[in-house]
């Protein structure tokens, strides 16, 4: 059941890349593209990796403060781990990644994998928590050119939204932790109107999953996650500030902000591996906010796409070697967490 559930997700994921390629692919004229690409400053390539790069390395040691209560691990085994799990990423189905990144750094230092997942939950976290930063700074500061008065409304009306809803999601969480007895006979008395089945399931599972969870607590703990997260979100916004110069699309960072974010929810879209369409898609319907002309947007898309995956698949590949991991058995642990 579970191998079929993964076969539903991965066939609608195609579709949903097909459906987004067939929409950017309509009405453009490919001479355009062409020219667009012929025009491009191709010096700016390199720096844009190195800068990706750089967030990789910022993960790595963001991660490192995140595990901190589970035992102190060097750099040299987190930045492989971290690499290989986005590598994971682009080209497994439904995040397995994030699987993988636990299983090759468990296996490497001797850790519960488990345990270790448990603190990429927190990670997520805090990555959600920075972008909804950088939304908020980004809708209430960045002006969209004449005609898009009622776009800039909506996203300042989807920033409030997206403020409450997460605020929400972070009390849950801390009430869950220190409370969770309670929090879970609150949960247990919302779901009465429901099927038993509901609560019989969900109430242990977030018992389960709130166990495993260590939230920051001490000042310094704080201030390294935050001050890391903004260091790793700074260098995903650079390359894309870099690339857009790259077509001689200058805009201030706020907008280079503002396309990452679109981007970042192009991503959690469900896609084929390597997030064809969806990413595309969604950095093309940015750009049009500026008036970029669509041939442009997307060659503009191709290329950050290509930068943000080719160089992190190919020292994946690299990692893996290094490590004496094969993708067989990738495969096999990301198939049996996804049962």
């Amino acid at each position: 059941m579970a191998e079929k559930s993964v076969d539903i997700k991965f066939w609608v994921g195609i579709a949903v890349s097909l459906l987004c390629m067939g929409l950017l692919f309509t009405k453009i004229d490919p001479a355009k593209v062409a020219a667009a690409f012929r025009e491009m400053d191709w010096r700016y390539l390199v720096p844009a990796i190195i800068a990706t790069f750089i967030s990789y390395f910022g993960r790595a040691v963001r991660w490192h403060f995140l595990l901190l209560h589970l035992k102190g691990i060097p750099f040299r085994s987190l930045y492989p781990a971290t690499i290989i799990g986005y590598m994971a990423n682009g080209l497994l189905p439904a995040r397995l990644g994030e699987f993988v990144r636990a299983f090759v750094l468990a296996r490497k230092e001797g850790l519960d994998t488990s345990a270790v997942f448990a603190t990429l939950v927190v990670d997520r976290l805090c990555d959600g928590f920075t972008v909804l930063l950088m939304l908020l700074l980004t809708f209430f500061t960045l002006h969209l050119p004449a005609g898009m008065e009622s776009v800039q409304q909506k996203m300042i009306a989807g920033g409030y939204i997206t403020l409450a809803l997460y605020c929400a999601v972070i009390a849950f969480l801390v009430l869950l932790k220190r409370r969770t007895s309670w929090t879970l006979g609150l949960v247990g008395k919302m779901l009465n109107p429901l099927p038993a089945v509901f609560s019989e399931k969900l109430i242990p599972l977030l018992g389960s999953f709130i166990g495993g969870i260590r939230l920051a607590t001490t000042p310094r703990e704080l201030l390294a996650v935050f001050g890391s997260s903004i260091f790793i979100w700074a260098f995903c916004a650079w390359p894309v500030d870099l690339l857009l110069r790259s077509f001689g699309i200058v805009l201030p960072f706020n907008g280079s902000l503002f396309i990452l974010i679109f981007l970042v929810f192009g991503v959690m879209v469900p896609a084929s591996p390597g997030y064809i369409g969806t990413y595309h898609f969604a950095c093309v319907t940015a750009l049009k906010a500026f008036n970029i002309p669509s041939e442009k947007a997307l060659s503009v898309a191709l290329v950050i796409h290509g930068v943000s995956f080719f160089p992190v698949i190919l020292a994946g590949f690299y990692h893996m070697w290094r490590e004496n991991i094969s993708f067989a058995s990738i495969r096999a642990t990301s198939s049996a967490k996804e049962q």
